[in-house]
């Protein structure tokens, strides 16, 4: 006589004989779409983090992203009006996002305030540290969102932060 246990039905064979089923097999995983089949903002997205990645030489994907997001977001609360509208049209969505989800700041930071406020959101940062991931980021900018918007948004910022951007930073002449 031949016991069956519920997980292994039985599978009648030409002549009498039962055997056990075949193991199922483990559903495959769902397939991850290729990279040029992402749409159009995460791809928009990944050459951004791309750029500071190979602007700032971070080691991975990860941490330029981490670095991307806590920079965009401290800029965010201090871009207001016109400037950080249009900021956020033309970065692409997620970064737009992390923009715009900032309450703007109460009062104007210096750069070096700036900077400071960034490295207060990453840990282990120093001043120097964040300085670098916040030029590492804001330098990528301009060719994203154009030199006329940059420099309105520069206009709108204390000065120090043309530097920040990857510009230099012209005083008028006494």
């Amino acid at each position: 006589m031949t016991t069956l246990t519920p997980q292994k039905p039985a599978i009648p064979q030409p002549g009498g004989d039962v055997t056990p089923a075949p193991e199922p097999r483990p559903a495959a995983p769902e397939p991850r779409p290729a990279p040029e089949l992402l749409p159009a903002q995460d791809t928009a997205w990944r050459e951004l983090v791309d750029a500071v990645r190979e602007a700032g030489q971070y080691p991975t994907r990860s941490e330029a992203e981490s670095v991307t997001r806590v920079v965009l977001s401290a800029l965010g609360g201090h871009v207001v009006g016109d400037e950080r509208v249009d900021l956020a049209r033309a970065l692409p969505e997620e970064a737009a996002r992390v923009v715009a989800s900032q309450i703007p700041a109460t009062r104007s930071l210096t750069a070096a305030e700036f900077v400071d406020s960034v490295a207060a959101r990453i840990e282990g940062a120093t001043p120097a540290t964040a300085r670098w991931d916040v030029s590492s980021v804001l330098s990528v900018l301009p060719p994203l969102v154009g030199d006329e918007l940059v420099t309105r948004i520069l206009d709108q910022l204390p000065p120090g932060y043309a530097l920040l951007f990857g510009r230099a930073e012209l005083t008028p002449a006494a």
